[in-house]
Parts: structure tokens; C-alpha cells; sequence
């Protein structure tokens, strides 16, 4: 916490603490890089030719590019930063030759692999003034003194920086008031769940997995299920996710309801195995969100869960939505790639609703795409569209050696349909509700696990 430079009086503590609240109120470090932000850092560096620009906030110890161009950074130690040269300065700093500097006397800056030889940066103020940020034009060569004018240019692009800053401030203040208000009505409106409802039902251990199987269309033989959480209110009884998960998301108590999933799924493959270590579970699948998809270490928790619970990492599959893996970096095929080295599977859920599928999957280590029910629920009515999209999807997997789920199979017509197209596995209303562990393993426990002929269910999916 640059404990000793604020007892030696360089920073002082209230005005760093004020600084840090400032900062925390903008959740800017909570966020991805913002596309506002990259249209400031393109301009710096075309106005002044730059070889790299950063643009970044600091918390304690730490400061965190949000934007950036050139040299890709993610982030960089704050001590002995340029973050620091501007804090003391509370202004703007130029450097236009770092071997004639005193602070890098005998040593060099480096940005990764450029070796810098002089850069200019401004501070990006909170609305009170507090130096909560800085954008910084780096060059691989000495430049001379910066005119007045190109002065103002610079802490003009850190002033419309801090503006994008003060919008996201406001936004976030205005969705906080938002919940306050709705927490205060609740006794009068009704308004339910809140975020303080969501955070007792974990501490309270409410919340449960149900387990639906995906069964072998051709032998209706449960090969792999999938883990879906409920929340068991103590007096509203059983609540299904979709009146509870949009604030789990919204709220950020996805990321430990997510970890309870995770942990609870895979204490229930170990307690299946236990009792039949012949046949062993199959495989379960669990849900990731995006933000759990988004977060660093993933990877090292699924391995650390797995380790714990003794679990082979053949019995656990991850399902993801497209929508996750959207993004402008490499993230999310170093998360896959890391998950893929586990052992564990991988599927693509809800395949067909996004618009980067085609694009992006060929690279992309997936081993299973889940056909999203909409697609299957449409197949038998009239319209060849879905019959169609289905068909190709099926090809599809087939060429790039995927195996294909469909979801919602609800009546006899749609599972001798997909039978026809080609598709191995399916699950559905028409085979088993998602029912409790205790349930499923009563199902385990068919001969050859193999489900009754279906009949058409009446019930139609929520």
C-alpha cells in the first residue's frame, strides 16, 4: 500500500484515500477495456506519432490499462511509474530525453519490448480533481521540448478521457440509486429478490443443482447430464433461474453462486462414483457465465476443484454461450486452451443464436455444440428454416469432429427428426425434467441406464 513513501511524506494518506474512494466510485477497475477510451488513445498517438500509448487508472499498488496503442499492456507495477512522476507533479510531465532524466539514470524504460526514449503524460481527473488516471505518449526516440500548444492537445485528450470517466460514474451512480429505490419500495411493491436476498440464500446454503440427462437418441441411454441451479426459498418455495440469475449478473454474486455450482457439481460426481465405482457418473455439465468465463485463473480452479474432490476430469463438461467468447483479444482461447489441457469438455451452448459462430469455431477447442431449443422447438411446424438450420448444424459438427446435443426435445415428431438428421444425443422434457440428485440417482441405477420409451410431453420448457 506505498506504506513507506507515505510515511516518508511523498503521498499523503488522506489525500490517497480520497483519491482511491474517487477511483472506486467510477468501477472503472471492475471493467473491460471500453471502445471510447481507444478512439482517445488512437488520436494521442497520431497527433504526437507515437510508438505507444497507455491509458490507465491506479489503485494501490497496481496501474491497470483500459486502453492502449501500440505495444499491448495490460498492466504495470505503479511504483517507480509515470502514474507517480504525475501524481507528484499533480500535472502534466514531459520527458523528452529519459537517458538525461534523473529517476532513470544508468538504467532504461522499458514498455515490454520497446526500449522508451521519451513521453509526455497527462493526468485524467476525477470531477473533484483527483489524479485518478493518466495517458501517456511513450517514443523509441528523443524528442525535443513539447511546445505549449502540443501541451494543451494532451491534457485536452486526458480532459475527454475524464468526461468518458465521469459519464461511466454517473451511469453507475444512477443504477445504484436505481436499486436503492427498489430496495426501499420492495415492503410496498413487492420487488423481489434483492441483491441482499441473493447474498443470505448463499450464506443459508439455499440454493440446489437439479440434473437433467442428455441421453444416446438411438438407445435413449443417459450418457451426460447437466447441472441447473434452483434456489429452494424457505418460504416461496422452489424459484427457477431465470428469476434470479439477471441480478446474480447484474450484482456480481454470479462469480460465487458460480463457484458454489462448480464445487457442489463436482462433490456430487464424487459421491456418484463412490456409490458405483464400476459405472462411475457421467459426465456433468455445469453452466458458466460470462463473468466467470471473463476471470483470471479459471483454469487453476477447475484444476484445484478437480484435485480436491478426486474427480477425473473426463466426468466434468463446461457449457458456454457464444456470447461469452466475444471479444477483441486472445482471452478467451487461452481460457479454453487452459481448460482443454484439464481433460475436461467443452460445449457450446445455445449454437445458432449468436452471429460469430461460423467464424470463430474452427479455432476454437470445443467438443460438443448444444442445438438451441428454439431451433428444435420450430423444426415440426410448418417452416423449413429451422429443419434446415438444424441439418446444418448436425453437418457441420460432424465435419470438425463434434459431437451435437439438441436441447428442448419435447415430442415424439422432434426426436424422430432429429433421429433422421443424423443427431447422436439430445435432452428434453420428452426423456426427464431436471430432477433432484436424489432422483437422478434412481435413474443411474436403470439397467444399462437406459430411460423408459417417452411419450409426448404436454409440458412445454420455460
Amino acid at each position: 500500500m506505498l506504506q513507506a513513501e507515505m510515511q516518508a511524506g511523498k503521498i499523503d494518506c488522506q489525500d490517497e484515500d480520497a483519491r482511491l474512494a474517487a477511483l472506486a466510485s467510477t468501477g472503472i477497475l471492475d471493467s473491460p477495456p471500453e471502445p471510447s477510451f481507444d478512439a482517445i488513445t488512437r488520436l494521442t498517438a497520431e497527433y504526437f506519432k507515437a510508438d505507444t500509448v497507455l491509458l490507465g487508472f491506479a489503485d494501490e499498488t497496481r496501474f491497470w490499462i483500459k486502453s492502449y496503442w501500440g505495444e499491448p499492456v495490460r498492466e504495470r507495477p505503479r511504483k517507480g511509474s509515470v502514474f507517480e512522476m504525475v501524481l507528484a507533479a499533480r500535472g502534466p510531465v514531459v520527458v523528452p530525453d529519459v537517458s538525461a532524466h534523473p529517476n532513470y539514470a544508468g538504467r532504461r524504460m522499458m514498455i515490454r519490448r520497446l526500449e522508451i526514449a521519451s513521453f509526455a503524460s497527462a493526468p485524467i481527473r476525477s470531477g473533484d480533481g483527483k489524479i485518478l488516471g493518466t495517458l501517456t505518449a511513450f517514443s523509441c526516440q528523443p524528442r525535443r521540448p513539447m511546445a505549449a500548444e502540443e501541451r494543451r492537445m494532451l491534457e485536452s485528450l486526458a480532459e475527454m478521457a475524464a468526461s468518458q470517466l465521469e459519464l461511466r460514474r454517473m451511469r453507475r451512480t444512477f443504477r445504484e440509486n436505481g436499486a436503492r429505490i427498489r430496495h426501499a419500495l420492495e415492503p410496498v411493491t413487492g420487488i423481489w429478490p434483492r441483491k441482499s436476498d441473493l447474498r443470505k440464500a448463499l450464506d443459508k446454503r439455499q440454493f440446489v443443482l437439479f440434473y437433467q440427462p442428455e441421453v444416446e437418441l438411438s438407445t435413449r441411454r443417459i450418457v451426460g447430464l447437466e447441472a441447473l441451479i434452483r434456489w429452494q426459498h424457505p418460504e416461496r418455495g422452489l424459484i427457477p433461474p431465470m428469476d434470479f440469475i439477471p441480478l446474480a449478473e447484474e450484482s456480481g454474486l454470479i462469480l460465487p453462486i458460480g463457484d458454489w455450482g462448480l464445487s457442489e457439481a463436482c462433490g456430487q460426481i464424487q459421491r456418484w462414483c463412490r456409490e458405483d465405482p464400476v459405472n462411475m457418473a457421467p459426465r456433468v455439465c455445469v453452466n458458466l457465465s460470462a463473468r466467470q468465463f471473463a476471470r483470471e485463473g479459471l483454469a487453476d480452479h477447475v484444476e484445484a476443484l478437480l484435485r480436491q474432490t478426486g474427480v477425473p476430469s473426463r466426468l466434468l463438461g463446461l457449457e458456454m454461450t457464444e456470447s461469452s467468447l466475444i471479444s477483441d483479444n486472445g482471452t478467451p482461447l487461452e481460457v479454453l486452451i487452459g481448460l482443454r489441457r484439464l481433460g475436461v469438455s467443452l460445449l457450446m451452448d445455445d449454437f445458432g443464436t449468436g452471429y460469430s459462430s461460423l467464424h470463430h469455431l474452427h479455432s476454437l477447442p470445443f467438443d460438443v455444440l448444444k442445438i438451441d431449443r428454439s431451433f428444435v422447438t420450430r423444426m415440426a411446424g410448418g417452416n423449413d428454416q429451422p429443419l434446415q438450420i438444424v441439418r446444418t448444424i448436425v453437418e457441420l459438427a460432424r465435419v470438425l469432429g463434434m459431437d451435437v446435443v439438441a436441447e428442448g426435445i419435447e415430442t415424439l415428431e422432434q426426436y424422430a427428426l432429429l433421429r433422421e438428421l443424423g443427431c447422436r444425443f439430445g435432452q428434453g422434457f420428452l426423456f426427464s425434467r431436471p430432477v433432484t440428485a436424489e432422483t437422478m440417482g434412481e435413474l443411474l441405477r436403470l439397467p444399462g441406464r437406459i430411460l423408459p420409451e417417452p411419450v409426448d410431453s404436454p409440458v412445454v420448457a420455460a
